[in-house]
């Protein structure tokens, strides 16, 4: 055998294995090639040498250490402008500023904390599902061992109620029931037997049998689930806005404060020919603190509480947000991907009305299956026929005589029972053929089942057939034919028709058959493209990167069957690639992959731990119902957030161009150091109550459109700065004649200065109320009660500051009263010009559009493919 600290150990991984498919291979190669003596298993030294080769049995999880994983949270090009501007605030000594923007940076960096330490609940989750212990064959002798000390190669026993410690191979015993369901999307438990693949993780239901250990940890099917959580995971759409918006405001701010210190120390040097180190100072200390003022630092927290509060709205509907960028997300969201088994379906296996053959009656039909059934063995099968019995008391005067259960060589179950009339009968369900082969079924009786199965395989059902004898087994009527099926959900078609109606394409991704898919799709509405994995997907592929052929397939589909967890997180993976805003909804450990890579992953009531911890938005009440509704709140919540931006951004720009524009061509300081501290203060204080603001719900998905929403904000920000520029040229005319210093009650340069620090609070709060919504402002939605009251406050406070003369020159109540008509006046302007740059921008969108749907028609035939008009 091979040395551990010979060669690599993928070299001598392959060697042990010959680099051959261990899940195929013929039971006596596949013993050889491993190594092995099923009567005797593996020897202790062996085992570990292996042990040493392929690594421990279990998930081994990548560590982050603890300081690099703090320093993660301040960095970033929104945490490196936040930073600055602190840094900045404690340089000039402006500590107040300093502990607000201290606190900021704190809080946003907590909230990251708290959703990675969500986002690693995952991979705990999964670690749960794995078996503990395990029985095994060493040196001859059975015994029990933790199951992380498994190697290829270990013979292990398996039996009712035992989690699958690996990926084995069965190599005796009578039968084995398995429930795959979480790892691969069946609805029912799969009857394994010799030679069959038993995967690590799986639940026996019934029976016992030994097996050969073909992989172990990471090489499992169940580890390459875990590997691809642990790597998947989407940017958020919102971090991305935020780093291009302040990247924006910082390249606007870093340009014109170089304009400005260089027309500054041109004056000084040149024109005025006296310059010294205060000069230089008081150029610096201003252009730091107004560089400070055009830092966004209040925007990741108003995106944050913003979105922490529709979380609350959705936990009151029984959906509790693990990760606060999912509400955003599912703004955006063109493309729900659903799992079916316990999502779309209930997940409960239901019988049918019987289609009667021999029999005559489908409640006799039903009993006789009923009589063939234990309830204590909590099959499902078993379980669904005892449900489908009208009179549950039907069966309670038959006695049992005698009990066979399902085993896969009959394909059946058998009851001897004495009637309450003292027949005795013999009962039998199964295989339909294998019920046909013991009645001895004539070929016309043959002939009916035979058809019977083919219609209801067509429609994604099972079949269950029934016989009866009344003569102690010599000859059997075959009674009928129980169709079984797992019937959607109650609000199932209801919630895609909903999705449907907001602009969503609904597909569904399940591990089941792809007939039962294509009945399920038929039922809830959905297209009829449903494509086998196997049919796209090769054996061998890399979900990170599918070839063009396979992503345009995935691109047309209308769902996939047969799908195994990789497929799944390739489905969203692709689509997300094709610039669609994905979400996935899911139950088991087969979904958790998926659920993670989604930009917003939905794990359904009842689903697995793994499932759980994977998404961001848990429902914790059956249905989907729930996700519209959180369709529509995050589509209120994103209103929100645009509104604050296009406010923000416009705001900025004003700031700094009438400090330019009046540095450079009046000579003039419009505002203080301590105005512009202040000024800020003022205007983003308030704003943290946007999140309660009244917005509109968008009908189609929405996402951010940066150059529209920074062009529309530009505008606005110019238009702002013809109105500041513009009070500041009047108030300089004014100073130069009594007559308009006695109409305007303003007599020297600081009243001026005072003027223009309250005009622009005052028309930076109205700029937000003529941003906050694409109509005029004073129609419906009205701004939330909080925020009114919050701007009204702010408002009152400014103008206190400035009459009574707290830190700005006191100005009489006649100019306060006439900057506020001024800034009136002027909102119907920005009204206006909002509504101007909206109709160009959705013309250009809608032209964009056609010319988008033009070239991709051919690739994209179904018309739930085409591009939505918002989301251009």
């Amino acid at each position: 055998m091979l040395r551990p600290n010979g060669p690599p150990r993928h070299a001598q991984q392959n060697r042990l294995t010959r680099g051959l498919d261990l899940a195929t291979l013929p039971i006596s190669q596949l013993l050889e090639t491993l190594g092995v003596d099923a009567a005797h298993g593996l020897s202790a030294a062996e085992a570990r040498k292996r042990l040493a080769i392929f690594g421990p049995n279990a998930l081994v999880e990548r560590r982050v250490g603890f300081l690099r994983k703090v320093l993660r949270y301040f960095s970033g090009p929104m945490a490196y402008m936040i930073e600055a501007a602190a840094l900045v605030s404690a340089i000039i000594g402006h500590w107040g500023d300093f502990s607000i923007i201290l606190a900021l940076l704190l809080f946003n960096a907590g909230l990251e904390a708290w959703q990675d330490r969500k986002a690693s609940d995952a991979l705990a989750a999964l670690k749960k599902g794995l078996a503990p212990e395990a029985t095994l064959l060493r040196d001859g002798e059975w015994r029990t061992a933790p199951a992380a000390g498994l190697a290829p190669g270990d013979i292990v026993k398996v039996r009712l109620g035992v989690v699958v410690p690996a990926d084995v191979r069965l190599l005796g015993g009578d039968y084995i029931s398995i429930d795959q369901a979480a790892l691969t999307g069946e609805s029912l438990p799969v009857a394994k037997k010799r030679g069959d693949l038993a995967y690590s993780g799986s639940i026996v239901k019934q029976g016992e049998m030994t097996g050969v250990v073909i992989a172990t940890g990471s090489r499992t099917f169940f580890g390459r689930t875990a590997s691809l959580v642990e790597g998947a995971g989407a940017a958020s759409h919102a971090q991305k806005a935020m780093f291009e918006i302040g990247d924006f405001l910082m390249v606007v701010a870093v340009a014109l404060a170089l304009v400005m210190v260089m027309v500054r120390v041109y004056r000084d040097l040149v024109i005025v020919d006296d310059w010294g180190l205060a000069d230089a100072l008081s150029i610096l200390q201003f252009v730091l603190v107004l560089l400070v003022a055009s830092i966004p630092v209040a925007m990741p927290a108003v995106f944050s509480i913003t979105m922490a509060l529709g979380a609350l709205a959705l936990s009151k509907q029984k959906a509790i947000v693990s990760k606060l960028s999912a509400i955003e997300e599912m703004a955006g969201v063109d493309i729900l991907c659903s799992d079916k088994t316990g999502t779309l379906t209930k997940n409960e296996l239901t019988v049918g009305e019987p289609l009667l053959v021999q029999g005559r009656d489908a409640q006799d039909c039903i009993r006789a299956a009923a009589l063939a059934s234990r309830a204590e063995d909590r099959d499902a099968i078993d379980t669904a026929v005892l449900g489908a019995l009208r009179d549950k008391h039907a069966i309670d005067g038959y006695r049992l005589e005698k009990y066979t259960p399902f085993d896969p060589v009959t394909k059946r179950t058998e009851a001897r029972v004495a009637a309450p009339d003292g027949k005795t009968l013999v009962l039998a369900k199964g295989a339909p053929q294998a019920i046909v082969q013991l009645a001895a079924a004539p070929p016309h009786v043959a002939e009916a089942v035979k058809a019977i199965v083919a219609d209801l395989a067509a429609k994604g059902s099972r079949a269950l057939a029934v016989a009866r004898s009344e003569d102690g087994g010599q000859t059997y009527q075959v009674l009928g034919v129980l169709p079984m099926f797992d019937p959607p959900r109650d609000d199932s078609k209801s919630t895609i028709a909903a999705a449907r109606a907001k602009g969503l394409r609904v597909e569904m991704v399940t591990g089941d058959d792809t007939a039962i898919a294509k009945e399920t799709a038929r039922q809830l509405g959905l297209g009829d493209n449903i494509i086998s994995a196997a049919d796209v997907f090769p054996k061998e592929f890399d979900p990170n990167n599918l070839p063009p052929d396979i992503a345009q397939a995935v691109e047309r589909a209308d769902g996939f069957a047969r799908v195994f967890p990789e497929h799944k997180y390739a489905i969203v993976k692709a689509l997300q690639k094709s610039g669609h805003i994905v979400a996935m909804t899911g139950d088991g450990v087969n979904d958790a992959p998926a659920l993670k890579q989604a930009d917003c992953g939905v794990a359904v009531s009842g689903a697995t731990d793994a499932a759980r911890g994977a998404a961001a938005l848990i429902l914790t009440a059956p249905g989907l119902s729930v996700i519209s509704s959180a369709i529509d709140e995050a589509r209120r919540i994103f209103g929100r957030i645009e509104s604050y931006t296009l406010y923000r951004v416009a705001l900025t720009i004003d700031i700094m161009f009438v400090v330019l524009l009046s540095t450079v061509f009046l000579d003039f300081a419009p505002l203080t150091t301590a105005m512009i501290v202040v000024l800020s203060l003022l205007d983003d204080g308030p704003i943290m109550t946007i999140a309660y603001d009244n917005t509109p719900v968008s009908r189609t998905p929405i996402r951010w459109r940066m150059p529209r929403l920074l062009a529309v904000s530009s505008v606005l920000g110019m238009f702002c700065v013809l109105e500041s520029f513009g009070l500041l040229l009047i108030g300089v005319r004014a100073l130069s004649h009594p007559s308009a210093q006695a109409l305007l009650g303003i007599s020297t340069s600081q009243q001026l200065q005072t003027m223009m620090f309250l005009q622009l609070v005052v028309g930076g709060h109205l700029l937000l109320l003529a941003a906050r919504t694409e109509r005029w402002f004073f129609l419906p939605p009205f701004p939330a009660a909080k925020l009114f009251f919050a701007i009204l406050l702010t408002q009152i406070v400014a103008v206190a500051l400035c009459y009574f003369g707290w830190l700005v020159p006191a100005i009489p109540l006649r100019l306060i009263g006439l900057v506020w008509l001024y800034c009136l006046a002027f909102m119907f302007v920005l009204g206006f010009v909002r509504r101007i740059c909206e109709r160009f921008a959705d013309g250009r969108t809608m032209r964009k559009t056609k010319s988008v749907e033009l070239v991709h028609r051919p690739l994209t035939p179904h018309p739930a493919v085409r591009p939505f008009k918002s989301a251009s």
